[in-house]
């Protein structure tokens, strides 16, 4: 294997999720000739790289949503604290104006 194709398959081997599509991808361009991979190596490097920033985009959405529901949760409760507070609040009221 060429130190050229070595690096390529560092790249690529990296502990992460490469959608199936990317990695038959790169096993058929690690089988080219020399010449044809210099070609395609930097396009497919490009593609690498969008898809990780992709999924680098939607971990942050998934983890902002998650915090959103979160955040929600504690309003809801809040709320309805708030709502029982009030209604005891109206219930003494009339409790000691009656």
């Amino acid at each position: 294997m060429t130190t050229r194709r070595r690096d390529m398959s560092e790249k690529v081997d990296k502990k992460e999720e490469l959608p199936q599509e990317l990695v038959d991808l790169h096993v058929a361009i690690c089988q080219l000739p020399e010449e044809n991979r210099q070609i395609i190596i930097p396009a497919f490097q490009k593609v690498l790289a969008s898809n990780r920033r992709r999924r680098r985009i939607l971990d942050l959405v998934q983890e902002a949503l998650s915090q959103l529901r979160l955040d929600m949760k504690y309003l809801v409760f809040d709320l309805e604290a708030t709502h029982r507070e009030k209604e005891e609040l109206i219930r003494r009221l009339k409790e000691f104006e009656g």
